[in-house]
């Protein structure tokens, strides 16, 4: 595989995941399809790993999704730049502590964004809770998911 294949690759990836955060974007599914694009035309065997392990991850987190509540963003409050802060904030964790530091970067996009907006930490942190419970915990499911696939997926791709 090319190296203008793989960047193209790779922006399908940032594609859904920057899907994620939008409502009614199948992002996780680009996420999913990018990976399949480059199984097909990786002739590794890690290659085909990687797309049954980002197989079994996106199912896993469509069953724990569907155990959530439903999303009602909107009705929560939620707005776009809140969610951009969120996904930022779960980049820049994902990256700093590996994996693990997704979630609480992810919690503290939405309470930076809020606080900005807001001012006062109490109305943050209870903005915070609004937001998580409204949907949040559904669209950090899916994130987290789409971020694990896409460190396998560069794993693979330079280490592999």
């Amino acid at each position: 595989m090319g190296a203008w294949d793989l960047l193209l690759v790779g922006l399908v990836l940032l594609l859904g995941l920057y899907g994620v955060l939008l409502p009614g974007v199948p992002g996780s599914w680009l996420v999913w399809a990018a990976v399949l694009w480059w199984a097909l035309e990786d002739p590794r065997p890690v290659a085909w790993w990687v797309l049954v392990g980002a197989t079994v991850v996106l199912l896993l987190s469509q069953a724990v999704r569907w155990l959530l509540p439903p999303r009602r963003l909107r009705a929560g409050g939620a707005e776009g730049r809140m969610w951009a802060y969120a996904g930022w904030g779960s980049l820049l964790g994902f990256v700093l502590l590996p994996v693990l530091g997704a979630v609480p970067g992810f919690l503290a996009g939405i309470y930076l964004c809020e606080r900005l907006r807001l001012g006062r930490r109490g109305e943050a942190v209870a903005a915070l809770r609004t937001a998580m419970r409204s949907g949040g915990w559904s669209v950090l499911t899916e994130l987290f998911a789409c971020q694990l696939i896409t460190a396998a997926w560069l794993g693979a791709v330079f280490w592999g």
